[in-house]
């Protein structure tokens, strides 16, 4: 691509641009070493410390619009990967606030994203409208007080369940699921990892055919209606196109559908904040982490991460 020299605004600091789609990160990293290429994005979590201490790099790191969390199903039939044959386990509140409880997500960050995630209690970054710093809060590990839940909801001994999830579309995130299959077994749940390229496990979350699933949202409206609409509405042909959970309410579907057309601020406000209290009370979906994204560049290149992870080339200058 070059710049259009008849443009109306200012100038860009870079004149051309040469896609060179790299997959493998090793490849990608050493591209940039070599002054192959000048920009990168997606650096590997493990090449992030590397990286901010070789002359002649520069890396940036910041938040991304996107929240990390694990989905379940949600409705009363039996689960076709667990042994639990008379209900489904999760359709019991108890059993997911055991599973929230079981979840370590200091460690999650620390050891599996090295330091590279915002651990987090509900399903929104903290730019979109509608978060707060309460609803961000999130439990801390009780496995006593977990399996105590399971016992109290009739799986003493625990149940088994597949978790599904994608191995190549969020920051490591097979090596997330490889440790919620571990958290998860020190409450006596016995999970079995099924780890699949994204273009093969988003069709089971779009035909809802997962038990137990990984998934990323982002939100590019930067307001909460967003999420409601296309994760936690029933699915209809307008709505719940991403409700994966068979989850399904008349009346929490109605107080979403006025979000679109509430013209009182205060009162939008006030009805967004109780759906996420309920989405949050109700443990409909288990929050992990905000992402965080890594870009590096040659040292002479000035820039600013986007939450959407989509760099704006025309913002960038150039140093000698």
């Amino acid at each position: 691509m070059e710049a259009n020299p008849d443009y109306w605004g200012t100038k860009p600091a870079i004149t051309e641009i040469i896609y060179t789609p790299i997959a493998d990160a090793s490849t990608r990293i050493a591209a940039l070493l070599s002054s192959e290429v000048d920009f990168v994005q997606d650096v590997p979590v493990q090449d992030i410390d590397r990286l901010k201490q070789t002359s002649g790099v520069k890396l940036v790191t910041g938040a991304e619009n996107r929240s990390i969390f694990l989905g379940y199903r949600l409705d009363a039939a039996p689960l076709a990967s667990s042994n639990a044959k008379d209900k489904n386990p999760l359709s019991d509140v108890r059993v997911r606030q055991a599973f929230d409880l079981a979840i370590d997500r200091e460690a999650l960050r620390k050891v599996v994203l090295r330091g590279n995630s915002i651990p987090t209690g509900v399903i929104v970054p903290p730019f979109v409208h509608g978060w707060s710093q309460e609803l961000d809060a999130y439990s801390k590990p009780d496995i006593d007080k977990a399996k105590a839940l399971l016992k109290e909801a009739g799986y003493p001994d625990g149940f088994t369940i597949t978790l599904d999830s994608p191995n190549n579309r969020y920051v490591n995130d097979e090596a997330i699921s490889q440790a919620v299959v571990g958290f998860l077994g020190r409450i006596g749940v016995k999970v079995t990892l099924a780890s699949r390229p994204f273009a093969q496990h988003s069709p089971l979350l779009a035909d809802r055919k997962s038990d137990f699933f990984l998934y990323g949202w982002g939100v590019p409206t930067f307001d909460s209606a967003y999420n409601f609409n296309d994760l936690i509405h029933s699915r209809t042909g307008r709505y719940g196109a991403w409700n994966a959970t068979y989850f399904s309410d008349p009346a929490i579907d109605a107080k979403i559908e006025t979000l679109g057309a509430e013209l009182d601020v205060k009162t939008r406000d006030a009805n967004i904040a109780e759906l996420w209290k309920y989405v949050k009370d109700e443990h409909l979906y288990l929050p992990l982490h905000n992402q965080i994204i890594a870009w590096a560049a040659k040292d002479n290149l000035d820039f600013e991460i986007q939450p959407d992870n989509s760099p704006k080339f025309v913002n960038f200058t150039v140093s000698k």
